[in-house]
C-alpha cells in the first residue's frame, strides 16, 4: 500500500521552519479557541475549545461537549472538524489551520490528521491537562505497547471475510479516496 499525502503536509513534514512566525491574527484565533473552552467550563462542559481558520476567516468553531452529548469521541476539535466539514462540503480540510485551546489528544491528532489539516496551533499542553486529570499519556502509551499487553484486548476475528470487502473497495472504479 502506498500512502499519498497532500503537498501541505509532506511539505511540512520535510521542510520546517526552524521557528514559526506567530502573527497577532493567530492569537487572535486562539483567543476566540480559548474563549470557547471558558464557555464550555460555564455551561457545564469540558474546558477544551477549538476553531478552523481557512484563509484568514474562521470556518468553524466549538467546545467540548463529551457529557453534555453522552458523546466520548465530543472532543472540541472533532466537533469542530465535523462543522468545518460539513459547512465546506468537504472532508479534506488541507488547506485549513486549527487553533485548539490545548495539545490534542491522540484522538483528536489522529482525526485532524485524517482532515488533512495544514497546521496546529495549541494553548495548553498534554501536561497542562494531565495536571487537572485528562491524562492522554496512558492512550499514548497503549499505542506502543503489543496488542496482547494493552489493557483493552483487541481479538482478530473473521479476517478472511472482512478481507472480501478490502477487495471489493481496492477493485472499485469509482471510489473516492481519502
Amino acid at each position: 500500500m502506498v500512502l499519498i499525502l497532500p503537498l501541505n503536509i509532506f511539505l511540512n513534514m520535510v521542510w520546517r521552519p526552524n521557528k514559526m512566525q506567530i502573527t497577532e491574527q493567530d492569537k487572535t484565533f486562539m483567543r476566540e479557541a480559548i474563549r470557547l473552552a471558558d464557555e464550555s467550563v460555564k455551561n457545564g462542559g469540558g474546558p477544551f475549545g477549538a476553531v478552523i481558520v481557512r484563509d484568514g476567516e474562521i470556518v468553524a468553531g466549538s467546545a467540548n461537549s463529551v457529557t453534555r452529548d453522552n458523546d466520548p469521541t465530543a472532543h472540541a476539535e472533532v466537533n469542530t472538524i465535523r462543522q468545518a466539514c460539513r459547512k465546506l462540503g468537504t472532508f479534506d480540510l488541507s488547506d485549513c489551520v486549527i487553533y485548539t485551546s490545548c495539545e490534542p489528544c491522540p484522538m483528536c491528532l489522529g482525526a485532524i490528521y485524517w482532515a488533512h489539516i495544514s497546521r496546529i496551533y495549541y494553548g495548553n499542553t498534554k501536561k497542562d491537562a494531565a495536571d487537572i486529570d485528562f491524562a492522554d499519556d496512558f492512550i499514548y502509551k497503549e499505542l506502543e505497547q503489543h496488542k496482547e499487553a494493552r489493557v483493552v484486548p483487541a481479538i482478530p476475528l473473521l479476517r478472511n471475510e472482512a478481507l472480501k470487502t478490502f477487495r471489493a473497495w481496492e477493485q472499485k472504479q469509482d471510489k473516492i479516496e481519502y
